[in-house]
């Protein structure tokens, strides 16, 4: 008969790294994997670790997207409060370059950002909290992103900056004639000409 410590202990705890990146309300978020020749095991999402980093975050929905081709650039986005998002995001296939930036009037870090290469490799994930526009480009064919949100999508909130605005200075690791993208982002305005919608430590 198996016992309850022969259940735990095929079933360990698992592990969830996390670290604050150059803008310290960004976080990197890595789970462990626990794999056998079955494949593998991951909790991917504790709000007990996040919580103990200091995030209290109540996610309400979970998007998938599929980007087909490597260049896809899908950003800036974010939301005007009172619907403002935080995002925790993963790259569940591929690879994609994701990136946060710090939008908050009076912040020591407004317009800076943070660039990070989540994969179905390295498992990372990348906390984005409100008060940052967010945005990512597919560095590989056939890219499925999964990520959570703290807010539903709200369309008269919704909002964006240019991804290459040249005051942002992001390098998106991919050649400009290859980048590909909707209608809209083609439109989006400059930091500079956007009102200000979110205060720090507000």
């Amino acid at each position: 008969m198996q016992t309850q410590a022969d259940t735990k202990d095929q079933h360990p705890k698992v592990d969830m790294k996390i670290e604050r990146l150059e803008i310290p309300d960004i976080l990197l978020v890595t789970a462990a994997r626990h794999g056998d020749p079955r494949g593998f095991f991951s909790e991917t999402f504790r709000a007990d670790a996040l919580l103990a980093s200091g995030i209290e975050a109540a996610f309400v929905q979970d998007n998938h997207v599929l980007s087909t081709q490597k260049g896809v650039l899908r950003g800036l986005h974010y939301q005007l409060p009172p619907h403002a998002q935080g995002k925790l995001v993963r790259c569940s296939r591929g690879a994609i370059l994701d990136v946060g930036v710090d939008i908050r009037a009076g912040s020591p870090t407004f317009g800076r950002h943070v660039a990070i290469e989540l994969s179905a490799a390295n498992w990372c994930q990348l906390w984005v909290p409100p008060g940052f526009a967010h945005g990512y480009v597919t560095l590989t064919d056939d890219c499925e992103v999964i990520y959570k949100v703290t807010d539903y999508y709200a369309p008269d909130c919704d909002r964006g900056i240019a991804w290459d605005d040249p005051d942002l200075a992001i390098d998106w690791r991919i050649s400009l004639g290859d980048v590909v993208l909707s209608d809209k982002d083609r439109k989006q305005p400059r930091l500079k000409d956007v009102p200000p919608s979110f205060q720090f430590g507000g």
